[in-house]
């Protein structure tokens, strides 16, 4: 009947009317096209994360960070031998052993990050030891029975500091060392995680955003160099320890408030692993003959993978730095090394060589037309 065929359609216009928008399902072409997710490993939208709010957060919490490393280390051997009456070459000593320290946990912090934690988590947790070190820092060059008694400036006699005051110092010293380990590798990238490479205009502002990441490093080094260092040697100690202890408190609790804007990256597996696995499996499967099949069987990345927020961040296929099928290997076989992104492309190119991540693998070529994955 015309009446019920109305009546119907006024139904439907009026259920997909009231139909609440948060159960629809999200727009693909807003979505990160280059894998990143949110905390929990859903994909996030370009419109509500990401960009330079949450870039400039993360640029905060640098310029905080370097103005604490850089306030300490500047003017340690002086507080080294005013204050806890150590020799100048007992200081510049232990100023060298902590800076290397220092210099080489970013190591382990990048390791822990990319394995384990994630950038955010290691930037969190590295941010709370870093905070932890300058408390007890500022501790120990407020309070006196934490230091040395000042010098006898009649009898020219300085009293050694106690052990428990030099381990106590140390010991706060290195957990800044240690907080410096997560920060270091962490921040910039994640950072740079902000922008996705796959959209053009955010590909320009990742660009910009590495200007804007050294200036703000280069504040934070002017300013320690400059104004902490007087406040350390005209003011007192206590403050020039505690003003770099409230900028990285204030820095820190800025960047979880942006937690819901970050675009993250999830962790891999041990980088070590993978490494070891490769050069086993070149050993063991060097002689092993080539299937049959041949290229017909190399995998191929959808791109739906990539915004379904995939773990393992995979390379798009592409033509580009690509090994042409008529372009024979020394010998008609040998080792070509980078990250590889498989593909298969019916005309010319088969496979796609990488290095724009930091793990490389190795993969045998046995002659000009297959190839064999080692993994």
């Amino acid at each position: 009947m015309p009446g019920e065929a109305h009546t119907g359609t006024a139904m439907e216009d009026l259920s997909s009317t009231c139909e609440s928008p948060l159960l629809a399902k999200p727009d693909s072409n807003n979505l990160a096209e280059d894998g990143s997710t949110d905390l929990k490993g859903r994909p996030v939208r370009r419109s509500l994360t990401g960009g330079w709010t949450a870039s400039l957060l993360i640029i905060g919490i640098e310029i905080a960070e370097r103005l604490a490393y850089y306030g300490i280390a500047s003017n340690l051997v002086t507080y080294l031998t005013n204050v806890m009456h150590q020799t100048t070459v007992a200081a510049a000593k232990n100023v060298n052993v902590w800076a290397g320290t220092a210099s080489m946990l970013p190591l382990f912090g990048a390791f822990v990050a990319d394995s384990y934690l994630g950038r955010y988590w290691t930037i969190f947790s590295s941010s709370i030891v870093y905070l932890l070190g300058l408390s007890l820092l500022t501790l120990s060059a407020s309070l006196t029975s934490f230091r040395p008694s000042p010098c006898d400036t009649t009898s020219y006699t300085c009293p050694e500091a106690l052990g428990f005051q030099v381990g106590f110092f140390f010991f706060s010293l290195y957990l800044v060392a240690l907080g410096q380990g997560g920060h270091k590798p962490c921040l910039q990238a994640f950072g740079a995680d902000q922008f996705d490479d796959r959209d053009p205009e955010e590909r320009k502002h990742k660009s910009s955003f590495f200007n804007w990441w050294y200036f703000g490093m280069s504040s934070g080094l002017v300013v320690s160099i400059s104004v902490l260092m007087y406040i350390q040697e005209n003011v007192g100690w206590g403050l020039g320890f505690g003003i770099p202890t409230m900028a990285m408190a204030i820095a820190l609790s800025v960047f979880m408030c942006g937690t819901r804007l970050y675009r993250h990256k999830l962790p891999g597996a041990s980088p070590f692993t993978g490494i070891a696995q490769v050069f086993v499996a070149c050993i063991l499967k060097w002689n092993v003959p080539v299937p049959s099949q041949g290229e017909n069987n190399i995998y191929v990345i959808q791109e739906e993978q990539l915004l379904k927020g995939e773990k393992n961040r995979e390379l798009l296929p592409t033509n580009q730095l690509s090994l042409d099928r008529n372009e024979k290997t020394p010998s008609g076989k040998g080792l070509w090394i980078g990250r590889y992104a498989p593909c298969h492309d019916s005309n010319e190119h088969f496979l796609v060589a990488s290095t724009i991540h930091t793990i490389w693998y190795i993969r045998c070529f046995h002659n000009d037309r297959t190839a064999r994955v080692l993994l």
